[in-house]
């Protein structure tokens, strides 16, 4: 769902028309393109202000689209200010004499020099292991390419473009209107002031086509989900002889089955049996570098957690890793023998509160309470 026309506006709902007119009027003018050149959400603004005001100056617009909002023409897919031309709204509301004193005099004639290639983005799954040890990947992408018929002309061979003779190579018509003169884009080249002569079959004179490329992707140790990794050059081709985008691979890195990561450091939970929990002793925890040794101190309760220094993901800036934190849960013995519980009923029997601290303060506790 689109923006609140009002709220693009920055007018209540019960604004009159010149209140309509007075915003319109502000805004278009702080976004327009020519104010703001290659500032994409500025042209963006200027689009959704258009829009906003396509529909508001008109009663009848107006009225179902307080009663429907937006679906009012999403629905059918016209009369609202979805797909509206937003330069020949500027044209009408201000005129051609208008339009040139706001932004020098010069033409609104569209850039037909060298452009530049879009970039590119693509989201890539790793696995865990692949996020910190590091990994190569082979991706393949949709992307423009230059077209290998016209070299990025959009012209057949032996032909050129050609000013255009509807606008006579300014980029711009002049239409009368009762007794105004309204200066607005020229349907026929959009705006550029030029027209191709004889379209190249191979891409329709757009001087571009759509194929699919396979890029090597190194992905770095210590990449982490949302990591961006800058490919220079291999984005979208340019247009008229301009440079490629850059493509940029995110980052997605799928869940372990043992650890859990926070930046740099690792977790994991591990079961500890009831008899090195209360004697100590000696344990193997899991890595991602392997097997690792650690000592478990007579009387480690449950929940404790210890810390394997330099065990976690290397840093991204090449140096130092992070360290990984091990919690162990006392796993009570199940499915005993006969002479096991025998031994443990004997074994708890010759206990006194010396060996259960935490069990005599709270008993201690709630002695207090229900006295």
């Amino acid at each position: 769902m689109g923006k609140d026309y009002y709220e693009t506006l920055g007018v209540g709902r019960s604004a009159s028309q010149d209140d309509i007119k007075k915003a319109y009027r502000k805004l278009a003018i702080k976004y327009h393109p020519d104010k703001n050149p290659g500032d994409k959400e500025a042209e963006e603004s200027f689009k959704e202000v258009s829009s906003a005001y396509e529909v508001l100056s008109d009663d009848q617009k107006r009225r179902k689209y307080d009663q429907f909002g937006h679906d009012a023409y999403t629905r059918s897919g016209r009369g609202g200010g979805e797909n509206v031309d937003p330069f020949d709204i500027f044209s009408q509301f201000f005129g051609g004499s208008g339009f040139d004193s706001f932004f020098g005099g010069g033409s609104s004639r569209q850039q037909t020099g060298p452009q530049p290639g879009a970039d590119l983005r693509y989201n890539l799954q790793v696995d865990f292991e692949d996020a910190v040890f590091g990994a190569d990947r082979e991706i393949e992408i949709p992307r423009a390419e230059t077209c290998s018929r016209c070299t990025g002309s959009g012209c057949e061979e032996g032909t050129s473009r050609k000013s255009c003779p509807a606008c006579h190579g300014t980029g711009q018509v002049t239409m009368a209107q009762g007794f105004f003169s309204i200066r607005q884009r020229c349907p026929t080249c959009r705006g550029t002031g030029e027209v191709i002569e004889k379209p190249c079959r191979q891409c329709s004179g757009e001087g571009r086509v759509q194929k699919r490329k396979r890029i090597q992707i190194r992905i770095p140790a210590g990449v982490d989900t949302g990591s961006r990794l800058r490919v220079a050059g291999e984005g979208e081709a340019g247009r008229r002889g301009g440079p490629r985008g850059d493509l940029y691979v995110v980052i997605h890195v799928r869940d372990h089955d043992v650890f859990e990561r926070d930046g740099e450091d690792l977790y994991c939970e591990v079961p500890l049996a009831f008899h090195l929990a209360a004697l100590g002793g000696k344990i193997q925890v899991p890595t991602v570098g392997g097997p690792a040794e650690l000592k478990i101190p007579s009387g480690t309760q449950s929940g404790s957690v210890f810390r394997l220094r330099g065990k976690g993901i290397p840093s991204l800036r090449g140096y130092g890793r992070g360290d990984q934190h091990v919690r162990v849960v006392i796993e009570v013995p199940t499915n005993l023998n006969g002479g096991q519980k025998a031994k443990l009923k004997e074994f708890g029997e010759s206990c006194d509160e010396r060996v259960h601290p935490k069990l005599r303060a709270f008993l201690k506790k709630a002695k207090r309470f229900f006295s």
